[in-house]
């Protein structure tokens, strides 16, 4: 990163591709993916980390970009909903959700689908949830309630909750 006045030149790796922006400080991730980079995916919900429509990937794990500044992520990798896909087919979570209606609006599911992703990842590891109930058990059980705990982050205000979690659900393997 290199500084003039209130800009930084900044090294972003997006999608498995470096991008130099010349960005204010105060940059968000969010706003350089949208703004600069032209991903639209991630979209710019509250504004304030506590509705997940900007959810993306950074390090594999879960993030709202909207509360990260571009400078901070440098060195990084992030993955945005536009990342997802791969050779032109869908990540199974994108197929998923669109097998199961796992949208309505769709302006959530971006950062619905990337939040899952991550989400998964997490259980595989056994991190446990404030619903887990077997803390010692070597993996964590994905049922509708661990699901809908673990995706509590991301607000859908159409309501479209049910189908999320059998899209989960069934990205995941668990479904019946």
């Amino acid at each position: 990163m290199t500084a003039t006045g209130h800009r930084s030149h900044v090294t972003l790796r997006v999608n498995g591709e470096q991008h130099r922006l010349n960005l204010d400080h105060r940059t968000t991730l969010l706003d350089a993916l949208r703004e600069h980079l032209d991903l639209t995916g991630s979209k710019k919900g509250c504004d304030h980390g506590q509705c997940g429509a900007c959810t993306v990937l950074v390090d594999g794990r879960r993030s709202n970009a909207c509360l990260l500044l571009a400078v901070a992520v440098q060195g990084r990798e992030i993955t945005t909903i536009e990342g997802l896909a791969a050779g032109g087919a869908l990540h199974p979570m994108q197929q998923a959700f669109i097998d199961h209606d796992g949208l309505q609006c769709g302006y959530c599911t971006p950062g619905q689908i990337c939040s899952a992703v991550a989400m998964l990842d997490e259980a595989a590891r056994g991190w446990p949830s404030a619903v887990t109930t077997d803390l010692a058990a070597t993996g964590v059980t994905l049922d509708p309630a661990e699901i809908r705990e673990r995706m509590s982050g991301n607000l859908c205000r159409c309501g479209a909750y049910v189908n999320i979690v059998t899209a989960v659900s069934e990205a995941a393997g668990t479904r019946s």
